[in-house]
């Protein structure tokens, strides 16, 4: 049986876990800004993070693309 951390949850690819410290003001602001895009706090970051990793360059050619969240079309 493979590890809990390890495992895919929901069908999904393997994802990491990080623990992100952050100025109380700042996650409100991220939270805020996540809820307009109708993102979680996670999924936001995720995607502030690959917009600066590609706009410096830094984006790895292998890495996955999000994963699609939410209602499958047509449902």
């Amino acid at each position: 049986m493979a590890k809990p951390d390890t495992e895919p949850k929901g069908g999904r690819a393997d994802r990491k876990s990080v623990l992100l410290r952050l100025d109380p003001n700042v996650h409100d602001a991220l939270t805020r800004w996540a809820n307009d895009e109708f993102r979680s706090l996670n999924a936001h970051v995720e995607v502030l993070l690959r917009d600066a990793l590609k706009r410096a360059g830094r984006l790895p050619k292998s890495a996955a693309p999000i994963p699609k969240r939410g209602r499958p079309p047509g449902t």
